[in-house]
C-alpha cells in the first residue's frame, strides 16, 4: 500500500465507529447510538473507498473526482460538455468543477474551449487519450469491484437499497432499486 491507502490504514488502537458510539452512549444515552453508529460507519467506509479508488487510478493521473469527470465525459452523446452542466453533474461548484476540466487538460484527456454559441460557457471534450485512459481505469476498477471487496454482489444490492431509502427520504433522486 502506498500513499492516500497507506495513510488512511495505519493500525488503529481503537475501533472508531465503536469509540464514538461509546462516547455519545455515556453523555446521551443508548438510544441516538445507532443512527450516530450508522453515520460514523458510512463516512469511515467513504474514507476507505475513496482511497483504495484513488490509489487504483494513480497509475492514470486520475483521483476519482477526476475519474468522474472524465466518465461524464465519456458516457455523453458528443463526449463534450459544457464546464457548468460537468460541475452540475458532478455536484461541484464552478470552482471545483473548473480545476477538475484543467487538471484533466494537463493530462491530456480533455481539452477547454470556448462555447461557439455562448460567448460565457466553456466546452470540455474528451481526447482520444482521455477515451483510452477512461477503458483501461474502468476496466481495472470493475476487476477490483470498485473497492468493495469483500462483499458479494447481493450484498452490494442490498446495502444500496438500504442507501436508497435515505436518499429518497431527503428528496434525492432516487431510481428504481439496482440488481444483481
Amino acid at each position: 500500500m502506498h500513499g492516500i491507502l497507506a495513510a488512511v490504514f495505519e493500525p488503529l488502537s481503537i475501533d472508531p465507529v465503536d469509540e464514538a458510539g461509546r462516547q455519545w452512549r455515556r453523555r446521551w444515552g443508548t438510544e441516538s447510538v445507532p443512527p450516530l453508529a450508522a453515520v460514523a460507519s458510512i463516512l469511515r467506509i467513504h474514507q476507505i473507498l475513496i482511497a483504495r479508488l484513488n490509489d487504483a487510478l494513480a497509475p492514470f493521473e486520475l483521483t476519482m473526482a477526476r475519474y468522474e469527470a472524465l466518465m461524464l465525459l465519456f458516457l455523453s452523446r458528443r463526449g463534450t460538455l459544457p464546464l457548468a452542466k460537468l460541475g452540475a453533474r458532478l455536484q461541484a461548484n464552478p470552482t471545483s468543477a473548473a480545476s477538475l476540466a484543467e487538471a484533466l487538460e494537463q493530462r491530456g484527456y480533455a481539452t477547454r474551449a470556448p462555447d461557439p454559441r455562448d460567448a460565457h460557457a466553456t466546452l470540455v471534450t474528451i481526447t482520444e487519450r482521455g477515451r483510452q485512459v477512461a477503458a483501461e481505469a474502468t476496466a481495472l476498477l470493475n476487476k477490483q469491484q470498485f473497492g468493495t471487496a469483500p462483499l458479494r454482489d447481493q450484498e452490494l444490492v442490498a446495502l444500496t437499497e438500504i442507501l436508497r431509502r435515505v436518499r429518497a427520504g431527503a428528496g434525492d433522486a432516487a431510481s428504481e432499486p439496482v440488481s444483481a
